[in-house]
C-alpha cells in the first residue's frame, strides 16, 4: 500500500533541515542491494535545491552544493555513509530525454548500491529510473512556505 507523508516548511532553512533529517534516516538504514534514488519534482523555486543542500549536509558533505543545471551531474564522496560511498546530484532540467543522461554512465550509477542519488526533474528520464525510488514532490504554498510530499 502506498502512503503519502506531507510536511509544510515555513522557510528555506526548514526545507534544508527536512533534507538533513532524511539523509540521516537513509544513512542509518545503510546501503542495500541497489542505489537509493530520490526523485525530486516541483516547479522552479519550489525548494528542490534547498532540500538537496540539507540532504548533503546530513550526509556529512562539507562542500557547497548548488543545482547542477549546466553540469547536469555532480558527484560527492561520502566518508561515513554506512555502506554508501558516493552522493550524486543530477539535474535533468536541460535534458531532452533519458538518452542525454545515458552518455554520463547513469545506468551504472543507478545500479551501484553504494550510491545515494538525488534527481531533479526526474520526469524527463523516468523510463530509466528503477521502480523503487522515493518520490518527493515540492509545492509552493506561499513566499517561503513549501508543501513537501513523500
Amino acid at each position: 500500500m502506498k502512503r503519502s507523508i506531507i510536511y509544510i516548511t515555513e522557510s528555506p532553512g526548514q526545507t534544508k533541515k527536512l533534507g538533513e533529517l532524511l539523509a540521516r534516516t537513509i544513512a542509518v538504514g545503510g546501503a542495500g542491494k541497489r542505489a537509493r534514488v530520490l526523485a525530486l519534482r516541483g516547479d522552479l523555486g519550489a525548494g528542490k535545491t534547498n532540500f538537496t543542500q540539507g540532504l548533503a549536509a546530513g550526509l556529512g558533505i562539507g562542500a557547497t552544493v548548488n543545482s547542477p543545471t549546466f553540469a547536469i551531474m555532480k558527484k560527492y564522496p561520502l566518508k561515513d555513509g554506512n555502506g554508501f560511498k558516493t552522493f550524486y546530484h543530477i539535474d535533468c532540467y536541460r535534458l531532452e530525454s533519458a538518452a542525454d543522461l545515458a552518455v554520463l554512465g547513469v545506468a551504472e550509477i543507478l545500479n551501484n548500491s553504494e550510491n545515494i542519488i538525488a534527481i531533479e526533474w526526474p520526469e524527463v528520464v523516468k523510463e530509466i529510473l528503477p521502480k523503487d525510488i522515493l518520490k518527493i514532490n515540492f509545492e509552493v504554498v506561499a513566499e517561503n512556505n513549501r508543501r513537501i510530499i513523500f
